[in-house]
Formats: structure tokens, C-alpha cells, sequence
């Protein structure tokens, strides 16, 4: 009896603790969402500062954040609401984002692959939310491959004639979102008392 109970319980934490923090593998739609409607539902919300219109520069999309609870471990959802992309429905989840133990860090998963109208493979990485909630950045992961040799183990004479010449590493522009709305539609600040 205490060898079952010992099992299920070992059984129930390790399912838990595996789909505590995955999001699903292939997106979700939901219908009859647009620019307008996502206004909508944001102005009958209490905002929080990741919530609203986005646009990202990079896809030539523009994206609706929005808190969610029906997958466990994201806390918002992110939404396409319009774009270049014709395939590409309005109302499509492309990725997640979920709170980390830093304020201004978000554990973020948006859909790397594609097949047709529907989105697959979420990629995972940590984007940066800016102080004034404005802006939320994020740097893909990128494969690298390290390969070391001694080569003055092996070849102690070749080295006489190698030089060391400094390379610069070029810097790299953020990839991320800017918040379009509520920040801007007025001139206003997110979050500033506005008086009529």
C-alpha cells in the first residue's frame, strides 16, 4: 500500500513538473479577432503594462498581447492581428510569455516553423521588457560550434610565424516589439492621469 501511494505520488509530481512550463506544440486560433476588436477587449480590461498593441518591425506584423489561463506556465498570449503575411490568419497565437524571477526578464516562446495556415516548433529565449514598458526585446538562441586543439602540443615551430590580428565584433540590433497602443494613441504614457 505505502509502495503505491509512494509511486503515484512520485508518478503525479514528475507529470506535473513536465507540463508545468511547456506550451503547445502547434498554435491555436481565435476567431474573429482583429485590430479593432483586440481594442476592444483591451479597453474593457485592467491593463497591465505588457497588455496591448505591438508592433513588430522585423515580420511587419502587428501583435496583440493579452494575460491568459488556459495554458499553464505562459501568463500572456501573444496574438497576430495584421501583416504582410496573407496566409497567415488574424487571430492566430504565434507565442507566449510567461514571468520570470526578474521584473524586467519574460521567458518567451514564439513558433519557429510553419506548415501552411498553422504555426509549430516553439522556440524558447528571454526577452527584455523596458522600464517604460515601450519596448520588449529578445535575442534568438543561436547555435554555435566550439572546437579547441593545442595545436602547440603538435606543432611548436608553427608558431613563429602566426600573428594575431584583432576582429571586431559587430553589434547587433535588438530584435523586438513596440508597444503601439495604449501607449501613443493619445501622446500619452502608459498608465499618466489624462485630463479632460
Amino acid at each position: 500500500m505505502t509502495r503505491r501511494l509512494s509511486t503515484l505520488i512520485i508518478t503525479l509530481m514528475l507529470t506535473a513538473a513536465a507540463w508545468a512550463g511547456t506550451v503547445p506544440a502547434k498554435s491555436s486560433f481565435l476567431p474573429g479577432i482583429d485590430e479593432d476588436s483586440m481594442r476592444v477587449r483591451l479597453d474593457e480590461t485592467d491593463l497591465q503594462p505588457l497588455e496591448g498593441i505591438w508592433n513588430y518591425p522585423t515580420e511587419h506584423m502587428t501583435l496583440g498581447i493579452e494575460r491568459q489561463n488556459e495554458v499553464h506556465g505562459a501568463d500572456y498570449r501573444i496574438i497576430y492581428l495584421a501583416g504582410d503575411d496573407i496566409e497567415l490568419l488574424p487571430g492566430t497565437v504565434i507565442g507566449y510569455l510567461a514571468h520570470t524571477a526578474v521584473a524586467s526578464k519574460l521567458q518567451l516562446w514564439l513558433y519557429s516553423q510553419r506548415d501552411r495556415i498553422t504555426l509549430l516548433k516553439p522556440m524558447e529565449c528571454v526577452a527584455t521588457l523596458s522600464a517604460d514598458a515601450s519596448t520588449l526585446t529578445f535575442d534568438p538562441p543561436h547555435w554555435r560550434v566550439k572546437v579547441r586543439v593545442n595545436l602547440a602540443r603538435f606543432l611548436p615551430s608553427i608558431f613563429r610565424s602566426i600573428s594575431i590580428i584583432p576582429d571586431k565584433v559587430e553589434e547587433k540590433v535588438p530584435i523586438g516589439f513596440n508597444k503601439v497602443y495604449p501607449e501613443g494613441g493619445n501622446g500619452n504614457r502608459f498608465n499618466t492621469i489624462r485630463y479632460l
